[in-house]
Formats: structure tokens, C-alpha cells, sequence
């Protein structure tokens, strides 16, 4: 019978802290940089060329994304003119286990890019004398609450102007 009872309390410590807690995460959305496909495209003002950005992200209360396809939660900011490029929407993401709290990692495309000249030479034109223009961007989330995530900036992208 001390046998049992001996076996029984390892077993019940055990299953007391084997038990997963759910993460801990703030309710403002953070996201952090991860990767981007590559560093150097072609210009164009369609989609002919393009990069694919990756950032990590996680959410306290689990409200991102959203059901219709109606509203922004991808903010992407061109650092060269300090423009709010068009966003892109978080597909409704559920919840995880047992806790609210979620993570996980979002992918999408770059805004199309031109260049832009110092010289007054209308953007998106062929250039020999800038072959090579540079672009940053600033990107942050947004919750279904309103709640804004920390910005993020990408490692340089380098448009070829020809």
C-alpha cells in the first residue's frame, strides 16, 4: 500500500507540472522581423516583380485578423516618402488551446516599388543616371480592438531603376 501511494504521488506531481500553461503574451500585438525573400527587385507599378516579407507576431487576447475581407491589419510604411502603402488583411485567426493568447508567423507580399529621383524625373521611369534606388519599410499590425503593435523595420531593398 506505501507502494501505491508512493507511485501515486509521483505520478499526480507529474501530471501537475507537466500540464502546458497558456502563454502569457501583453494584449497589444508585437511583432518582431524575420525574413524577406529578396533584396533586390526590378521597378514596376504592377506586381511584376515583388518580395515576400515575413514577420512573427503575438496577440494576449487572440482577437487578430477578421472574418469579412473589409478592413486593413497589415500597415507597410514606404520610409522614402514616409507613405502608408496599401495594406493587406489578417485572415480571422481562432483561438489556440486552452488560453486566448496566440503567435505564429504572417507572410506577404512587398508593395510594388519605383523609384523615386531626387532630380524631379517622374518616378517609375528608367534612369541610367540612378540605377539603384533604396527602400525601407515600417510595418505594424493592428487587433480587432484597435490595439496597434510595435513597428518593425525591413533590411534595405534595392529597386533597380532600368
Amino acid at each position: 500500500m506505501k507502494l501505491f501511494n508512493y507511485i501515486l504521488s509521483i505520478t499526480a506531481f507529474f501530471m501537475l507540472f507537466s500540464c502546458a500553461n497558456p502563454p502569457d503574451y501583453p494584449l497589444e500585438p508585437v511583432i518582431a522581423y524575420k525574413s524577406i525573400s529578396t533584396n533586390t527587385i526590378n521597378q514596376s507599378a504592377i506586381r511584376a516583380d515583388s518580395a515576400l516579407i515575413t514577420i512573427s507576431f503575438t496577440d494576449g487576447d487572440g482577437d487578430l485578423g477578421r472574418e469579412g475581407m473589409d478592413s486593413v491589419d497589415i500597415f507597410i510604411v514606404d520610409n522614402r516618402i514616409d507613405f502608408l502603402q496599401p495594406g493587406f488583411v489578417i485572415p480571422f485567426i481562432g483561438q489556440q488551446g486552452v488560453g486566448k493568447g496566440i503567435s505564429g508567423e504572417i507572410s506577404f507580399v512587398a508593395p510594388p516599388n519605383c523609384c523615386i529621383y531626387e532630380n524631379g524625373l517622374p518616378p517609375c521611369q528608367a534612369s541610367t543616371e540612378f540605377p539603384i534606388d533604396t527602400v525601407t519599410y515600417d510595418i505594424y499590425i493592428m487587433d480587432r480592438a484597435g490595439n496597434e503593435s510595435n513597428r518593425v523595420t525591413t533590411e534595405p531593398i534595392y529597386i533597380r531603376c532600368n
